[in-house]
């Protein structure tokens, strides 16, 4: 496969260069800083040169020389070209430095003066070669970048592969790039045989679909949908030139491919691929059509789409490189599905019809079937649109809805206007697939169509509940369509049912107000039940029981019971909203993680087979957290990490996965990574509006914090999420279980009295709730505070019992954090009696405890502080630098803060900007203020100050 040279990247440096190639782009920089070379190869369109041409960029500046060139195939037979484009602009530099013989060969084959050939001149052209490079390396660093070697000159070849392989210890790099054809290719390694002796060898292989989304985004092809992006990656084998080639054509593309069919290829490409297919007989040709159309084509199909002589036309295929030979492989696989696409693009309209008519009764699928018959027929057709929308429903069923939603949507292509179910009804449940297999967008552009053009209540407002599914946490965007939604179901409860459970989420997500959110869920279960939806009224229960558990509501197990009565939807049982994933978050925030986690692993179970994208990211987060909570680390961190690539993949709880992943990595991985993730979470919640998780990217920004020994940065983030829970009602302490972090922080940074306030608080909660996983946290909170007010036994004693009750519930790396503290405070009170470092080592016991614990769990982030510990005694807490008069020594921390403002002069909306507090938060803080000085107002506060000032 020839690549022509205006597809070639252009020379300058862009910042996508290394998209997909962070890791192998960083290795080859690595080998050329430290003196050594590099040799890229893989195949035609897959980056070589433009990473080539990076590279060079970057340590052509450090070099003295720089030696190029780049051959074509067209000029591979002109002998000693590649030499000339070497040497020809040196060769004045270095002639005189040559002994006469050799420089008398080497001007005559740069220059073409004389007669010159390896077979006459040979030796003195070698050394002549060699002498030249070891000439120039004398004055400064040399670098040698060649392109393409396979075209190389059979001559040039042979004599810098001469040279090349004696320049060790001589200040001389080659950065070159060669093809190679296939992932196990070996045809690099003749080249690698003619560089400099350890040279680094690195393949550049296909991209993945996320990486391709961001080249062609950063090419300015960012609009495409995500589906479209698929069949990009899909039909580009992951070659960012073909994948590029493949984005303009649709960007330049009046009209997108309709469903079923494949992508436009560009003259460009189909040149490119297809330059053998002329040496095809027009039979041949025929069979690779056939095989084409179909999706996954085998020999025996072939003959039963009447293709008698598939084998020998198959073999002729391969024979061109059309086709890979796969001897043991029943099926027919083109060598790039590029291939495939460009000759079915080829192929003129008749005879693709004719080759899916023949697939449409030769195919075993049903599926296939209908998809053949449907790319086969044209104009609308009631029986082809029946036999789609069965087969529809059966690749639903199979767990495929986004074959599911491309059949639906051909179905109502073929659907007449006048039939039933309606285009419309077809579109719709073709947008629900779509949102199933987390194909968002191209949900939201049907129901975009759809109210262009419906004029059915019960369709509009179906229409509409897509059109606010689509948009996920980023809800406030679609605020306007709630009225028109309201304004279409009219008084009809089913239809009401559908648009209050979506305010219901509205309330939470854009609101942050759980009890209004109740309220709403409690109203669209009311509604559908009158309306004999039991769908949607096992939606709107399961929404009601999250609810009230996260704030902690005594009507929550009720409400859960109901949501799990029978009859049951099976759509809504395994649902990421149903009662299922209610039942789990109850279980979870219980402490029952055996059965937890054998209620998530069955739910990921069944979306998995349904293909349900979206239930697959949130159950896979479902996972994670309960692997976490039993302290298993690593099988946390790979599940989140998975959950955050499939997040990723199809744009859906991306905000959630990053803040579960942040979790994950800053208990089992790289703390740097989870404090990015964090912050990254925390980012993407503050744009979308998104009160409750915000909270809950600013618990996992905490812990990252405190595990990065940041206890101010901790106590920064959760002092903001204890003021948003406060607004948003929330009173379950198990909901995001950060009080622990909180209030160690805070007797890190000095402030006891703070950390008591938030135990007391939360302890009332759990006990409440009976929160016992939570309570023992507080208990390890609390002797920390004991230990900071030199109560050392009294602290040992609450993290011994914390530690046991912890192990107990099955909660590893809690009770390994006790066991941890127990070590910490076991070496100062060793240090305390013997007055120096013996107090670390007399703890070593307790130490070793807590590493095997860490150890155990995986948590490699807390073993190394483990280690740490060893050698450094823990330090006295530092208290905070007083600043307010001795009458404010009373108040907690949170309260002086506020005070010290007051005192400033700052208003109440000041305050709650500075401090990162809502106004109401600051309101009630200023009454607990009052209270315990025996003051009224503010005034009295300001004369405090000035109290201070006069003395």
């Amino acid at each position: 496969m020839t690549v022509r040279r205006d597809f070639q990247e252009p020379a300058r440096c862009r910042p996508d260069l290394v998209i997909g190639r962070e890791e192998l782009f960083a290795g080859a920089r690595e080998q050329l800083a430290s003196g050594g070379s590099v040799l890229l190869h893989g195949p035609a369109g897959i980056g070589k040169s433009t990473i080539l041409r990076a590279l060079a960029e970057e340590y052509g500046a450090t070099a003295r020389t720089v030696l190029r060139c780049s051959a074509t195939e067209s000029e591979s037979h002109l002998p000693f070209l590649a030499l000339a484009d070497l040497l020809g602009l040196v060769l004045d530099e270095v002639a005189s430095r040559l002994p006469a013989a050799q420089r008398t060969a080497l001007e005559s084959a740069l220059t073409g003066r004389g007669e010159s050939s390896l077979q006459r001149d040979g030796l003195a052209l070698r050394l002549a070669v060699l002498s030249a490079l070891r000439a120039l390396a004398a004055h400064g660093p040399v670098l040698i970048v060649a392109d393409d070697l396979q075209w190389l000159d059979p001559a040039s070849a042979e004599l810098l592969g001469f040279a090349a392989r004696r320049l060790e210890g001589t200040p001389v790099q080659l950065l070159c790039a060669v093809r190679t054809e296939g992932q196990e290719s070996q045809e690099y390694d003749r080249h690698l045989r003619a560089c400099p002796p350890g040279t680094l060898a690195v393949r550049l292989g296909p991209l993945s679909r996320t990486q391709v989304a961001q080249l062609l985004d950063h090419r300015g092809h960012g609009g495409l949908s995500r589906s479209t992006v698929r069949e990009i990656h899909r039909t580009s084998g992951g070659n960012p030139l073909f994948a590029l080639e493949l984005g303009r054509a649709l960007a330049d593309s009046p009209t997108p491919p309709r469903p079923g069919e494949p992508l436009p290829v560009p003259t460009s490409l189909r040149a490119l691929v297809l330059s053998r297919l002329d040496m095809l007989s027009v039979e041949a040709r025929r069979t690779l059509l056939v095989a084409s159309a179909g999706a996954r084509p085998t020999p025996a199909l072939l003959h039963a789409a009447g293709r008698e002589n598939a084998e020998a036309e198959c073999a002729q295929a391969a024979e061109l490189g059309l086709l890979a030979t796969e001897p043991d492989a029943p099926a027919v696989r083109f060598a790039h599905p590029l291939i495939s696409a460009a000759l079915y693009a080829e192929a003129p309209a008749h005879e693709r019809r004719a080759a899916h008519a023949a697939l449409s009764t030769a195919a075993s699928d049903p599926i296939e079937r209908a998809r053949h018959l449907a790319l086969a027929t044209t104009g609308t057709d009631p029986e082809v649109a029946a036999r789609l929308a069965e087969a529809a429903a059966l690749a639903r069923d199979r767990g495929a809805p986004s074959v599911a939603a491309q059949l639906g949507l051909l179905a109502a292509r073929h659907t007449p206007a006048d039939g039933t179910p309606s285009q419309e009804e077809r579109r719709l449940a073709a947008a629900e697939d779509a949102i199933t297999a987390g194909e968002v967008d191209l949900a939201r552009d049907i129901a975009r169509e759809v109210l262009a053009r419906a004029t059915v209540p019960a369709d509009r407002v179906r229409a509409w509940i897509i059109v606010i599914d689509t948009a996920g946490h980023t809800m406030a965007e679609v605020d306007a369509v709630f009225p028109q939604a309201l304004a279409d179901a009219g008084d009809d409860p089913r239809l009401l049912a559908l648009v209050h459970y979506q305010l219901a989420w509205r309330a939470l997500i854009v609101e942050g107000d759980f009890t209004e959110a109740r309220e709403a869920a409690a109203h669209a279960a009311e509604l559908a039940a009158r309306g004999q939806d039991r769908r949607t009224e096992l939606l709107a229960l399961a929404f009601q029981a999250q609810t009230e558990t996260l704030m902690g509501h005594p009507e929550a197990p009720r409400t859960i019971k109901r949501a799990l009565k029978e009859p049951q939807d099976p759509r809504v049982a395994c649902h990421h909203n149903g009662a299922g994933s209610a039942r789990f978050r109850w279980l979870v925030m219980g402490d029952q993680l055996a059965e937890a986690r054998a209620t998530v692993t069955a739910l990921l179970r069944e979306v998995r087979r349904r293909g349900s994208v979206e239930s697959e990211v949130h159950f896979l987060r479902g996972l994670a957290e309960t692997e976490l909570r039993a302290g298993h680390c690593g099988r946390a961190l790979d599940l989140a990490r998975d959950s955050l690539r499939l997040a990723r993949d199809s744009g859906i709880g991306e905000t959630a996965s990053a803040m579960l992943t942040s979790l994950a990595e800053a208990s089992g991985g790289d703390v740097d990574r989870a404090l990015v993730l964090a912050r990254e979470a925390v980012d993407h919640a503050e744009e979308d509006g998104d009160q409750m998780y915000l909270s809950r990217a600013l618990g996992a920004l905490g812990y990252a914090q405190l595990v990065a020994g940041d206890p101010a940065g901790t106590v920064r983030s959760l002092r903001r999420v204890r003021s948003l829970e406060l607004g948003l009602g929330i009173t379950d302490p198990a909901r995001g279980r950060w009080q622990g972090d909180l209030a160690e922080a805070l007797v890190r940074i000095g402030e006891p009295a703070e950390a008591q306030d938030v135990i007391d608080a939360s302890r009332e909660h759990a006990l409440r709730l009976g929160r016992e996983s939570v309570l023992a946290v507080l208990d390890r909170s609390e002797a920390l505070v004991r230990a900071a007010r030199g109560d050392l036994e009294a602290a040992l004693a609450q993290l011994t019992s914390a530690q046991d009750r912890l192990g107990k519930l099955g909660y590893g790396l809690e009770e390994a954090r006790a066991a941890f503290a127990l070590a910490r405070l076991c070496g100062r009170r060793t240090a305390a009696g013997t007055g120096g470092r013996e107090g670390v080592a007399g703890a070593a016991p307790a130490f070793d405890e807590a590493a095997r614990m860490f150890r155990r769990c995986r948590a490699l982030p807390w073993l190394r502080q483990v280690e740490q510990s060893r050698t450094t005694p823990e330090p006295e807490p530092v208290p905070a630098a007083p600043d307010a008069p001795a009458a404010l020594a009373v108040l907690a921390a949170m309260e002086r803060q506020v005070a010290a403002l007051v005192m400033e002069g700052a208003t109440n909306r000041e305050i709650a900007a500075r401090l990162f507090i809502s106004v109401k938060t600051v309101e009630a803080t200023l009454t607990r203020v009052y209270r315990k000085l025996g003051i009224r107002s503010r005034v009295d506060i300001v004369r405090l100050a000035a109290g201070r000032r006069a003395t």
